[in-house]
């Protein structure tokens, strides 16, 4: 870790040398966003979810079922050969078999929408519940279903896995006399494909030739391999996640501005600014508007004041309550970096945004400075996969999750709703192993729309990874962390886990030729 007042210059200090310094120019960023997760301009919601899971099993399960059976032909155990089945309903008591399906996890703690209609006859708040699993284990069980029905997972192989709601697998074992079945194994479908560097566009060459690399690990330590080396400094990207600008609380207000000179290059020495301006951007990885503070004291008045007090709201927003500040102060940050960095901003769950998942690029109606750096409006192309959206801004609102190619790495990044949830289903601190097992299991967002508020997909389920990332990082998190994880092909993923800035005041920095990563402390 860096802190800022090393960064600084000593000739701070000193009185001005009298020579004429050499205008700095921003390293150029190379930068083509995908619109793999825009939603359809005609959506709705009168479909049911189930879609999602049967996309999701059509999807996965051939990649599944390859590797089972790659591990699992011809094997024999007990003089019995373990044989495939097709669906659920089609083990056998006392035949060692494989099959392929979803997870579900049933707890009693996990919320049911069904319950609480029928208790309270409507739809309640999203739940405030921290976990998910029991802290005894009792009452948890392990389901494995598909189109013909759903059979409970039994094992001791089972607690050496992370498994929650959504996740496609295959187990081999055979059914016992209570109706369950006893896993002896398990596998996942594992990294999908990933794409060579530079699949989605050429790069930057004086010559015209490409230039291609691969990731690869020695001693823990991640460098590029390359064909062709240059002999200027790499590029770095900015990733920053968690500013919860505030109309109220200016507590780190300080630490704010300097982030913003830190990024900008001011109040800093000759020899940091030349340093800093191979940021060739800065990616903002959710909840830039800080959560606001309860207004509602309705519940130490009376009724008739209460009733009075929510007589003023609608669709349960108070308008006397609405601070603008948050989003002005935050357009001010932006407007004043922008002439100098672009900007990749994805939404979080604090944000002016839709709560389901994924969560559409906030309106530049909120950037009124901001939006000058805005891309002019674009037919959507939602439907057609991962297309590479045309003439990006400057200044670019994204979806969260997002997936584009930066400086020819294939970049997947959430604003960290779906590894929050993910967490709830297992009693474990290891999140980039969580993250990990995202990556195997090829889905992004296995929880959608179980726990997970989602939109009802019918024709496409964007959560799948079609295509391994190189970098894959995860915003609003606790604590700063990354490793590097292999694929059965050599799929190479830099984890990174982005901390939140306002618990942290931690930016991270990116190489954009090794992949190596740093962060740096802003402290006042």
């Amino acid at each position: 870790m860096v802190a800022l007042d090393e960064i600084a210059d000593t000739s701070l200090l000193q009185k001005p040398s009298g020579k004429a310094l050499e205008p700095l120019e921003r390293s150029e960023s190379n930068y083509h966003p995908l619109d793999s997760f825009a939603l359809p301009e005609d959506r709705q919601y009168q479909q049911q979810f189930a879609d999602i899971y049967f996309l999701r099993l059509t999807k996965i399960k051939p990649a599944v079922e390859a590797v089972a059976s790659s591990a699992w032909k011809d094997t024999v155990l007990g003089g019995e050969t373990v044989k495939r089945v097709d669906r659920v309903l089609d083990v056998r008591q006392g035949e060692l078999c494989w099959v392929a399906g979803t997870v579900y996890m049933d707890m009693p703690l996990k919320p049911s929408i069904l319950e609480d209609i029928s208790k309270d006859r409507w739809v309640s708040a999203p739940t405030t519940v921290d976990h998910y699993y029991s802290e005894d284990g009792g009452g948890d069980s392990v389901m494995l279903e598909d189109d013909s029905g759903r059979i409970r997972l039994v094992g001791g192989i089972l607690k050496n896995y992370f498994l929650v709601t959504g996740c496609i697998i295959a187990v081999m074992g055979t059914e016992n006399v209570n109706g369950e079945f006893d896993v002896i194994d398990l596998k996942f479908a594992d990294l999908p494909p990933q794409p060579e560097r530079w699949a989605l566009s050429k790069p930057p060459s004086s010559n015209g030739t490409t230039k291609k690399g691969s990731l690869q690990v020695k001693d823990e330590d991640v460098e590029m391999s390359d064909s062709t080396s240059s002999p200027s400094p790499s590029k770095k990207i900015a990733i920053v996640s968690g500013l919860e600008f505030s109309g109220t609380d200016t507590s780190y207000a300080m630490e704010l501005n300097l982030l913003l000179e830190f990024l900008l290059g001011e109040a800093l020495g000759p020899t940091a600014q030349a340093e800093l301006s191979h940021i060739s951007r800065l990616i903002i990885a959710g909840n830039s508007i800080a959560k606001p503070g309860s207004t509602d004291d309705t519940t130490t008045t009376s009724t008739t004041d209460s009733k009075k007090a929510h007589t003023t709201k609608k669709y349960g927003y108070d308008s006397s309550s609405y601070n603008p500040l948050p989003s002005q102060l935050l357009d001010s940050f932006l407007s004043e970096l922008l002439p100098t960095m672009p900007v990749t901003l994805l939404p979080g769950v604090q944000d002016p945004a839709n709560a389901s998942y994924p969560q559409q690029p906030i309106h530049s109606a909120m950037f009124p400075r901001a939006r000058a750096y805005t891309s002019p409006p674009q037919p959507p192309t939602a439907g057609a996969g991962a297309t590479i959206r045309e003439q990006p801004g400057w200044f670019d609102p994204v979806t969260n999750p997002w997936e584009g190619e930066v400086e020819g790495w294939r970049v997947l990044g959430t604003g960290g709703q779906n590894l929050d949830d993910i967490c709830k289903y297992v009693d474990s601190e290891d999140r980039l192993g969580m993250m990990e097992a995202m990556c195997r299991w090829r889905c992004s967002a296995p929880t959608a729309p179980d726990t997970l508020w989602a939109y009802p997909f019918q024709d496409d389920e964007p959560f799948v990874m079609k295509e391994c990332p190189h970098l894959y990082f995860v915003g609003c998190q606790s604590e700063f962390g990354t490793k590097v994880i292999e694929g059965p092909e050599g799929q190479m993923v830099r984890l990174l886990l982005v901390p939140s800035f306002a618990a942290t005041r931690e930016v991270v920095l990116v190489d954009t030729e090794t992949l190596d990563v740093s962060k740096v402390k802003i402290t006042a």
